[in-house]
């Protein structure tokens, strides 16, 4: 049997990849930019049609979902009604006798499109979202999924790297330079050079900054920086006013995020029931020579659970992790040193995930009161258990109502939160609760008077909550990992780069049961 050709085996990988059509579209769904790269004869090459169409199925995924399996519901239904098919417990509740944030349970949750799907012009659309903005393209063949979403999230990152921030307002007025690195980044439908480095010597046109980007040297506390300090583009730019910013006169600077999400599942006593983390270390370079960093994490850092250190008390334990491909780990293993040479723009170095028990940085213990037949009082109380010098920034908590709910009145009893409101939202039947900020070691209180349009009942109880909350701690972690110092390889002398590092812990799933 002849050996197969390596030219084959590109060709054949390159067809899995090839996508017909690329557009980003706005959260209101305006075509922001748009590539046809293959197009029937009988399609113009500007039909925006397609993303109008693509973009009503997203956004109400939900209500079109069930209209067009409606007539399978109805066979459905026929099903469960035989004694046979019978899905639902003892309680009337399918199986678990509790209505959760999955759809399948609640059947009040909102479906949202999947990343892959099928229109009816025979295509098949594949998108992903970053910062409200929508990235997708569509496929005649039969893509691999996995690389087409990879792919557009490298075009986003792309973006975010030459534009300094991913926004609609950045795009718009860059729209001369992205369609540059488009040309670059795909051919034919086919992708081609993807790394932002790489495409430094392809483009040629220069960003605009859509926003003044925090200056580092002119700070009264030379410690810190401001957060927009990092939204800055990876080559020269330019001012909204026209004013040139030469990126070679720029300081020699490196950020370093922590950045972990929460997933805590709370019961109805305030107890931990199931909690993860998913953490990464993400790095943003601005290093002229790209000389090679050392980066030092805990001495304690244990990975595994079952590893003979993951006992001593205070260790830092990851269940798992993975690193970046240009991360050297030789010192990993005894020194916890990692060492690579940073690419141009922004790149995860390692992602981690932690299970088990941990502190959760918010404690919730919601109570419900029956006063009458048709009124029921609620009552939320929310303790922090971060440190006092901490805060939780843009908290928001969203307590789903009973259909039948006719209306709700809420008073706060709050404690240096700032801006603080509670409101009830008739059409989507549930109230929800911001505070600008929440202070460690402080406790805030909501209290809610509900009316219901008619008698409550068992099954009424059942469709209040699942409670859930958002927020963001800056400067704060959860796992204790922490960085110990990120130095130069090799000693250059007059190189004294500016390294900042920041800590930010936000929700990613963060429910209480009620």
């Amino acid at each position: 049997k002849p050996p197969v050709s390596r030219f084959y085996l590109l060709h054949v990988a390159s067809l899995a990849t090839m996508i017909t059509n690329f557009f980003v579209l706005s959260p209101r769904g305006d075509t922001i930019l748009a590539k046809s790269y293959r197009c029937k004869k009988d399609v113009g090459a500007h039909e925006r049609s397609h993303t109008d169409a693509f973009f009503r199925r997203v956004k109400f995924w939900d209500e079109m979902s069930s209209k067009l399996t409606g007539a399978a519901e109805d066979v459905i239904d026929s099903a469960v009604a035989t004694p046979q098919l019978d899905l639902t417990s003892s309680s009337g509740t399918p199986d678990g006798g509790e209505y959760g944030a999955d759809y399948t349970k609640n059947p009040r949750a909102k479906a949202s499109a999947p990343p892959v799907f099928i229109m009816p012009d025979g295509l098949s659309y594949l998108h992903v979202k970053r910062n409200g903005l929508i990235f997708g393209c569509s496929a005649s063949r039969n893509v691999s999924p996995i690389t087409v979403i990879e792919l557009l999230s490298k075009i986003a990152k792309v973006f975010k790297d030459y534009c300094g921030v991913l926004s609609e307002e950045s795009i718009r007025k860059n729209f001369i330079l992205l369609y540059e690195l488009l040309d670059e980044m795909i051919d034919y439908g086919y992708p081609q050079v993807t790394q932002t480095e790489r495409l430094k010597s392809f483009v040629y046109n220069e960003p605009i900054v859509v926003a003044p980007v925090a200056n580092t040297g002119n700070m009264i506390n030379p410690k810190t920086a401001a957060a927009s300090a990092v939204n800055k583009p990876v080559i020269s730019s330019q001012s909204v006013n026209g004013k040139k910013i030469n990126a070679a006169s720029q300081k020699n600077e490196i950020f370093v995020d922590i950045l972990e999400k929460l997933n805590v599942l709370f019961s109805p006593n305030g107890y931990l029931l199931n909690s993860t983390i998913d953490g990464c270390i993400q790095m943003k370079s601005f290093l002229s020579g790209n000389p090679e960093l050392r980066l030092a994490l805990n001495e304690d850092l244990t990975i595994g659970k079952s590893a003979p250190a993951a006992g001593s008390y205070g260790a830092v334990v990851l269940d798992d992790c993975n690193f970046n491909p240009l991360v050297n780990l030789s010192e990993f293993e005894h020194g916890r040193v990692l060492s690579f040479h940073p690419p141009d723009g922004e790149f995860t170095v390692l992602n981690y995930r932690i299970t088990g028990e941990y502190r959760a940085p918010f404690k919730l213990f919601p109570s419900i009161e029956e006063t009458s037949a048709t009124k029921i009082e609620l009552a939320i109380h929310v303790r922090a258990e971060i440190p006092e010098n901490h805060f939780g920034a843009n908290v928001s908590i969203e307590i789903p109502l009973p259909r039948c709910a006719a209306g709700a009145s809420c008073t706060l009893v709050t404690n240096g939160t700032g801006q603080s409101t509670a409101e009830y939202n008739i059409q989507e039947k549930n109230i929800v609760w911001q505070m600008k900020k929440i202070p460690g070691g402080s406790e805030q209180t909501m209290r809610a008077k509900i009316t219901l349009s008619e008698p409550s009942t068992s099954q009424i109880r059942k469709e209040f909550g699942p409670i859930s909350m958002t927020f963001e701690i800056p400067m704060y972690n959860v796992s204790s990992l922490q960085v110990r110092y990120l130095r130069i390889a090799e000693s250059m002398p007059g190189y004294s780069p500016y390294r900042w590092v920041r800590y930010v812990t936000q929700s990613n799933s963060y429910v209480c049961r009620l």
